[in-house]
């Protein structure tokens, strides 16, 4: 089935429109703190404010953009107009650099504006998938995007340390400003009749549809929960390990990297494994496979060796689950929305998702300090494994295929 998609020219434009993005933005998740640090001398409450610049028009704008987009049906249209923009305002970064303009200011402008066009990007992404791509594909389609985040997860980074090593992070941002002119080049030749809009579409009808439906409304509380817990742990995680086991950041980084390739497994074996137990409950083993070896960081304990390898193991099995649960995930959920609604309903999932990973962070600061680190991460693993019940109990269980 994915040489049936990648042999039809429309769909394979548009994957190589997402993966050439991917790869630019695990650049600028690197470089764009280096420069930040480097360049303009952020402290750590500055990268506070600059991450947080990126990820608010997550939390402010998806739900009326969903509506915005579900309104206007030239989707594929708006996707080149947020890649074009994005590539703009990276390349202003250099420029000011240079010119010696730069600021701190100028960098949360940037970030939020990118962030806002990202959000943008990703709405309508979720509305001309559905255009695309035959219902029965679902899930090869989204194995084959979600495949192409976890190489660049693999190979993004080392290529991003080696640009900003060569070039330094200002010019090591270039990279990203072509990949987004590639992404709107190949969107540009993707032909492909689109839906009409929806005058009536309102923010609003993504939540009521979403928290209505049985189906979805479970999926969202399921994966919620998985996010509020994960993001606690992931506040921890890099504390724990290079002060609590002693790993240096340079090993970090390889442990990280070797996980990542368990993402690349898990997006090839989600197809296969909904085929064979249900996409249902290839969705529910995601939401167990994803938190459940993360229990592994807490109980590291040993020799160097055996830690390290408790560490990788624990990154590429959770790697292989993210991406199992992603691909079901976003499957089920493209095919329960009708086409009209699904920007919307896609706003407001992406509010909530968002919304919840701050306030897992500062919960996870929070636990950690007044618990002590590692009895948080027990609480963080155990919180996430919770969320598969919201889940198990509803009718997602019994979905065996995509009609």
């Amino acid at each position: 089935m994915t040489d049936t998609l990648l042999r039809r020219p429309t769909f394979r434009r548009y994957w190589a429109a997402q993966t050439v993005s991917l790869f630019g933005d695990q650049v600028t998740l690197l470089a764009m703190p280096l420069l930040a640090v480097l360049a303009v001398g952020a402290g750590p409450a500055e990268m506070g404010y600059l991450t947080a610049a990126a990820l608010l028009p997550n939390l402010l704008f998806s739900m009326p953009a969903g509506a915005w987009v579900d309104r206007h049906s030239r989707k594929r249209r708006l996707m080149i107009g947020a890649d074009l923009g994005r590539a703009a305002l990276l390349l202003a970064i250099p420029l000011l650099w240079w010119a010696d303009h730069l600021t701190l200011t100028v960098l949360y402008a940037v970030a939020f504006a990118a962030g806002t066009l990202s959000m943008l990007f990703e709405v309508a992404h979720s509305s001309l998938f559905a255009d695309l791509v035959e219902r029965t594909d679902y899930v090869t389609a989204n194995s084959l995007l979600n495949g192409s985040r976890a190489m660049s997860y693999v190979a993004g980074p080392s290529a991003g340390g080696l640009l900003v090593q060569v070039f330094t992070a200002p010019f090591a941002l270039l990279a990203d400003v072509l990949t987004f002119l590639a992404s709107a080049v190949f969107l540009r030749r993707v032909d492909v009749a689109e839906r009409p809009g929806e005058p009536e579409a309102k923010h609003g009808n993504g939540m009521r549809f979403v928290l209505t439906h049985p189906v979805l409304r479970a999926i969202l509380l399921g994966t919620t929960t998985l996010n509020l817990f994960n993001y606690i742990f992931a506040a921890l995680f890099v504390l724990y390990v290079t002060t609590g086991l002693h790993i240096r950041p340079g090993t970090l980084g390889v442990i990280i990297g070797l996980g990542a390739v368990g993402g690349l497994l898990g997006a090839t074996v989600a197809g296969p494994i909904s085929r064979r137990i249900g996409i249902g409950p290839a969705l529910i083993l995601g939401l167990v496979v994803f938190p459940a070896p993360l229990i592994l960081v807490p109980l590291a304990h040993g020799p160097q060796p055996v830690v390290l390898a408790m560490l990788v193991t624990a990154e590429f099995v959770a790697a292989l689950g993210v991406m199992l649960l992603d691909i079901t995930a976003g499957s089920v959920q493209t095919a329960a929305t009708p086409p009209n609604r699904l920007a919307v309903v896609a706003g407001f999932n992406r509010t909530i998702n968002y919304g919840i990973r701050p306030i897992g962070a500062v919960l996870g600061g929070t636990l950690g300090a007044f618990l002590g680190v590692r009895p948080a991460l027990w609480i963080a693993t155990v919180g996430a494994l919770l969320g598969v019940l919201w889940v198990v109990f509803s009718p997602v269980r019994k979905l065996r295929e995509i009609q």
